[in-house]
């Protein structure tokens, strides 16, 4: 089963055309996706979201407003989606609320080969972190510990997907990141002074057991942002497909130059065995 994020950048939109919505929807149909994290689906109406999800032959399990807005313009929202011909919605939920920046969906969901048994049942999280600061995506970040283990009242398997804000690695150079940027990245030491990058919301994630297929699939150092912006040329990852309790088949950042035109980060792509334990 083959899930993906991807951050759309302000929806896909530019005053109103959609032409780069259309473009990034024919890439996401060439990938193919099982369970489709979105995130920045910013200025969508409904007719949005349904022409894209006809267009992937899915189904929308929810889109979730972004709670708190740093910005005049049209409203964000984070969207969770699944191919119903593969998978069951057996149930989901916004959860967080209250904490969440932006927004995390919860869906319990089942293989359509399962039939009724339960046994390959899986959790599905789309989310998207806090852009402000290390100190609020480890809040979010907390809200996410217990599934990466078993945890009473929720299936073994669970993907969390989603635009974590947070750097996979510390950057040869933290003086690329623009001055006015490096709060959000970086520890911010008594008297305002800047740190090491803060990768605490990743790293307590990894830590209660989810794991990172990055590390053991493709290029460790593969990036999905750094590309698009002359006074940011820092690549690094921000973007995570996470599993906990699923075996994996494949995993890579679709880093292509069309998909360098449509959006500021790349989609990730994960493959994962459902009913296989890892």
């Amino acid at each position: 089963m083959r899930a993906i994020t991807y951050n759309l950048l302000l929806g896909g939109l530019h005053a109103g055309d959609d032409t780069r919505l259309r473009a990034q929807t024919e890439m996401l149909a060439h990938l193919g996706p099982d369970v489709l994290s979105l995130q920045e689906c910013t200025g969508w109406t409904n007719q949005h979201l349904r022409r894209l999800a006809d267009e992937l032959g899915m189904v929308p399990v929810d889109m979730a407003p972004t709670r708190v807005r740093r910005a005049p313009g049209p409203p964000d929202g984070t969207t969770l989606l699944v191919r119903p011909s593969s998978v069951r919605v057996m149930d989901h939920w916004i959860v967080g609320e209250g904490v969440f920046h932006h927004a995390l969906i919860r869906a319990w969901l089942r293989p359509v080969a399962a039939g009724d048994d339960p046994g390959s049942d899986f959790t599905a999280f789309a989310t998207h972190f806090s852009w402000s600061s290390g100190d609020a995506r480890l809040n979010e970040a907390r809200m996410l510990t217990d599934y990466g283990g078993p945890f009473p009242g929720a299936p073994q398997g669970a993907l969390l997907l989603g635009d974590l804000n947070t750097p996979d690695r510390e950057p040869p150079d933290l003086s690329l990141v623009p001055a006015n940027l490096q709060s959000r990245y970086r520890f911010v030491k008594s008297g305002g002074a800047f740190g090491r990058a803060d990768r605490r919301a990743v790293q307590v994630l990894l830590k209660s057991g989810w794991r990172d297929p990055q590390t053991d699939f493709g290029d460790p150092e593969a990036a999905s942002v750094g590309y698009a912006y002359s006074n940011e040329p820092v690549p690094w990852r921000l973007d995570y497909a996470l599993v906990s309790g699923l075996a994996v088949s494949d995993y890579f950042i679709h880093d292509t130059p069309g998909a360098r035109e449509l959006s500021d980060h790349l989609p990730v792509v994960c493959d994962v065995m459902v009913g296989a334990s890892s």
